[in-house]
C-alpha cells in the first residue's frame, strides 16, 4: 500500500514538535529547582550574566538555558539589547505557585515517566502493577504542588459549598475524614476554614503521613487536624459527617470495597465529597489536551497502582461519571450527583 507522503512528513513535523516539547519541559524543571524562573519574575529583561547573579548559577549554562527556553517561547529575547524576559503573563504559569495556573508541579510530577520508564516497561509486560510508593519522590512533591493550587481556588469557595448542607455542617462543628490525603493539602485547607470541626487525614503511604503531620505543625493546625496511616478500606472511626477523597478513588484497587467501608463509617446524614479527574464518559470525547495528560498519568501512575493492590479493578484517571456511580452505587449509596466541575475536575456528592 502506497504512503501518502504529505502525511508522514507532517506527522514527522507533529513528532518532531513532540520532541522539542519535551526537551522543553525537561529544561523547564531545571529553571524550577535553580529558581531561575522566580529570578526572572518582575525583574525586567535580564542577560545570562545578570540572571546567573540573580540565582547563584554559572553565566555559560544561564546562557544556553535562556536561548532554549526563547527557541520554546516560554522567554522573549530582544536582539539589540541582548537581553531575555520572562513575560508578566508567564509568571503565573511558571514562577508563582498560589495559582491555578501554574504548571510546576506538573513538571516534576511527569519528570517520573523517565525515571522509572524500565519499571513501568516491565510492568507492562508482566502485568502486574506499580505501587504508589515504588515511584521516584519526585512524584510525591509534584503531585502535592501540582493539586495544591486548584484546590486552594476551589475546594472551599466552591466545592463544599456545592454539598447539600455541608457547609453549614463544617461551621458549626463536625468530624470530617479526609481519605487518600497524601501531603495533607486538602485536610488543612478545610481545617483552616472551618475551625469549629475536627479533620483527620489517612493515606496508606508512610513518608505522606510523615510530610502531612510536619506541614500541619508548621502552620499550626495542630489541635484541629490529626494524620494517621490507613486505607480507604480500613481507615477508623464511625459517625464522620464528611469523608472525602480527592483525585485518588481511580488509584485504589478496590474502589468499591473503600466506598462500602466509607459507607459504613458515615453519619446516617453523612456526606461523602468525591473529587476525581474531569472525564466525559466515552473516550472519543476524551481525546483532548485535557484527556491526553490524563491518559498519559494514567498508564504510568493510575492503573499501575491499582493494579498493584487487591482486586486491582483499574479504574484509569478518565473513568467518567457513569462508571464512577456504578463504583458509588455498588458500594452501598443511594443518592450520587455531580455537585459542581472545573475543566480539570468532577466533583460528585455521595448520601445513603
Amino acid at each position: 500500500m502506497a504512503l501518502d507522503e504529505e502525511k508522514v512528513r507532517r506527522f514527522a513535523e507533529k513528532m518532531f514538535g513532540d520532541l522539542g516539547g519535551a526537551c522543553s519541559v525537561a529544561l523547564a524543571l531545571a529553571g524550577d529547582r535553580l529558581g531561575l524562573w522566580k529570578g526572572m519574575a518582575g525583574a525586567g529583561p535580564l542577560t545570562p550574566a545578570e540572571l546567573a547573579a540573580r540565582t547563584g548559577t554559572t553565566e555559560r549554562y544561564v546562557r544556553e538555558w535562556l536561548c532554549a527556553m526563547a527557541a520554546a517561547e516560554y522567554v522573549t529575547y530582544d536582539a539589540a539589547s541582548e537581553r531575555f524576559l520572562l513575560p508578566a503573563e508567564h509568571v503565573p504559569v511558571l514562577a508563582d505557585e498560589s495559582t491555578p495556573a501554574t504548571v510546576l508541579g506538573g513538571l516534576q510530577s511527569i519528570s517520573v515517566f523517565f525515571k522509572d520508564e524500565s519499571m513501568l516497561v516491565e510492568a507492562f509486560r508482566s502485568g502486574k502493577g506499580v505501587a504508589w510508593g515504588d515511584h521516584h519522590p519526585d512524584l510525591f512533591q509534584g503531585t502535592e504542588r501540582f493539586f495544591r493550587p486548584a484546590y486552594q481556588a476551589h475546594l472551599v469557595s466552591e466545592w463544599i459549598p456545592a454539598l447539600t448542607g455541608v457547609d453549614a455542617k463544617l461551621r458549626a462543628g463536625a468530624r470530617a475524614a479526609d481519605v487518600a490525603c497524601g501531603h495533607g493539602v486538602t485536610t488543612m485547607l478545610m481545617a483552616r476554614a472551618y475551625p469549629r470541626s475536627t479533620f483527620i487525614g489517612f493515606d496508606f503511604h508512610a513518608p505522606s503521613i510523615e510530610r502531612a503531620r510536619q506541614l500541619a505543625a508548621e502552620q499550626g493546625l495542630g489541635d484541629r487536624v490529626s494524620f494517621e496511616v490507613a486505607s480507604a478500606k480500613t481507615f477508623p472511626g464511625t459517625g464522620y459527617d464528611l469523608v472525602s477523597i480527592f483525585d485518588s478513588l481511580h488509584d485504589m484497587g478496590d474502589p468499591v470495597g473503600a466506598a462500602a467501608h466509607i459507607r459504613q463509617a458515615l453519619a446516617a446524614d453523612g456526606t461523602w465529597l468525591l473529587v476525581e479527574p474531569f472525564a466525559h464518559d466515552r473516550v472519543e470525547d476524551n481525546l483532548n489536551p485535557v484527556g491526553r495528560i490524563f491518559y498519559a498519568a494514567s498508564s504510568f501512575i493510575c492503573t499501575p497502582a491499582s493494579l498493584s493492590q487487591e482486586v486491582g479493578l483499574g479504574l484509569g484517571a478518565q473513568a467518567g461519571e457513569a462508571r464512577l456511580r456504578d463504583v458509588v452505587t455498588q458500594g452501598g449509596f443511594g443518592r450520587f450527583r455531580r455537585a459542581t466541575e472545573t475543566p480539570f475536575n468532577l466533583v460528585f456528592e455521595a448520601r445513603p
